[in-house]
């Protein structure tokens, strides 16, 4: 079938051969081939065959295609029995009764997803978003010092700058970084037969735990402690976990790059490619597609993570309620990697309008210094200074007039501004110096990133 011709909006019009090298049907039967090909090295380890046989299996393996998976289990009505099958015409007749021998289909499917997510994450993920953090860092180090006004709740707040703002996404960003490292180092095979129990390689091996290390060993996972029919669920539930959450952090970025490209807002932009059309009737717009496809895409996955806790659920040692969920989960990293390399790439070409921060700062400018003026007037001793600059709020607000025109008429509060310093001055003259630690904060967040991430 070809790519116009699949259902899947993933395979028509997102997919790349890179993803498809790990997430596609293909790569999942090519890495339950790669298991059973490690099975037969153990076999012949243990001396049940030959080195010889173990290696034309081995080679018969990585001849597997998924067509041919498919067609035999039109015939068998099941896929890993239609795997071996495949493995069988492609060995010699002294091969034959040792693929697949002592295994059930689970040893070879849980084990064969968990490296298969270890790879793609390796490959895909991890390198995705840290290209995605260093270009984070490089904007937050490039606009430490762009004054920008801060909002909460919509609201215009307290001064910070821009790059203070990207730095809370260094941070975020990096820390779901290495919470899916972590996660992708605890995935788990195994090798304990069809209930878990070990019975089948009990027949064949003096020491069936030592085997099945074996084969995780020459395949690179940590051995699943206690399994039934299934690997328990959780490494991978806790990895699809950490990349939801960084897919949260990916949307909450996009979102508020979003609305700071508001016409009325405007201080961040895509930049337009020659020829891009932003609307097919409004010659004028200039839409910000990327950063609503990265939230259009978490709206989609974010929700699959009640499936995958769901799939934790397999009654004793094992029902089929998780074998078709589970076939969405390359769906899930697939999402989460096109969105991390398409923000990476706006990003990499961000358009900041310093002028328009400046504009609407400015709207707020007189208003600003009514925290720090309240601060600094308790501080000196004023025994009701929040109370009487609220007050001094609305004055000015009815009148509208500057706050600290307002201030300066009082000739109550007079006493208490003489004490103010050279620098307090500064700060409720001029807010844009109210701004804190926001720089110094920058630095210090992108630094310790840099350096723990090692980029």
């Amino acid at each position: 079938m070809g790519r116009f011709e699949s259902i899947s909006p993933l395979d028509s019009r997102y997919c790349s051969e890179r993803l498809a090298e790990y997430l596609s049907e293909e790569a999942r039967i090519r890495y339950q081939a790669k298991v059973e090909a490690e099975l037969a090295k153990a076999l012949a380890a243990e001396g049940i065959c030959s080195e010889k046989i173990a290696k034309e299996i081995e080679e018969a393996s990585k001849k597997v295609t998924a067509k041919e998976v498919y067609e035999g289990e039109k015939k068998t009505r099941h896929d890993i029995r239609a795997l071996v099958n495949s493995i069988r015409e492609k060995v010699s007749k002294e091969a034959k009764p040792f693929v697949h021998l002592s295994s059930t289909s689970y040893d070879i499917v849980d084990s064969s997803n968990s490296l298969r997510y270890k790879d793609a994450t390796e490959k895909l993920v991890l390198p995705a978003l840290l290209e995605l953090e260093k270009t984070f860092i490089k904007i937050a180090l490039r606009e430490k010092g762009t004054v920008q006004i801060g909002r909460t709740h919509g609201q215009h707040a307290e001064p910070i700058t821009f790059g203070f703002a990207i730095a809370s996404y260094v941070s975020r960003l990096g820390s779901r970084i290495k919470g899916i490292e972590q996660a992708k180092g605890l995935l788990v095979g195994k090798f304990s037969g069809a209930v878990g129990a070990y019975n089948a390689s009990s027949l064949l091996v003096k020491d069936p735990l030592k085997f099945e290390k074996g084969i995780m060993d020459g395949l690179g996972l940590k051995v699943s402690t206690s399994s039934s029919q299934v690997v328990e669920a959780e490494p991978t539930t806790d990895l699809i976990h950490a990349m939801i959450s960084c897919f949260s952090v990916l949307a909450n970025f996009a979102d508020d790059m979003r609305n700071l490209q508001r016409s009325e807002i405007a201080e961040v932009g895509e930049a337009f490619e020659a020829g891009q059309v932003g609307s097919s009737t409004m010659p004028h717009k200039r839409n910000p597609i990327n950063f609503e496809n990265v939230k259009s895409f978490y709206k989609e996955f974010m929700p699959r993570m009640t499936t995958v806790y769901l799939d934790q659920i397999s009654e004793h040692q094992r029902d089929l309620t998780n074998s078709a969920s589970q076939r969405f989960i390359p769906e899930i990293i697939a999402g989460l990697v096109l969105s991390a390399n398409r923000l990476n790439k706006v990003c990499a070409k961000l358009v900041v309008d310093r002028e328009s921060m400046k504009r609407n700062f400015g709207k707020s400018s007189a208003s600003i210094v009514a925290e720090p003026l309240y601060i600094l007037l308790a501080f000196h001793g004023h025994p009701d200074a929040h109370e009487t600059v609220k007050q001094l709020t609305l004055k000015a607000d009815k009148e509208g007039k500057p706050l600290m025109e307002i201030v300066k008429g009082e000739a109550s509060l007079k006493p208490y501004l003489e004490k103010f310093s050279k620098q307090q001055r500064e700060i409720i003259s001029d807010p844009e110096k109210y701004t804190g630690l926001a720089e110094k904060k920058t630095e210090i967040l992108c630094s310790s990133w840099k350096k723990e991430l090692g980029i």
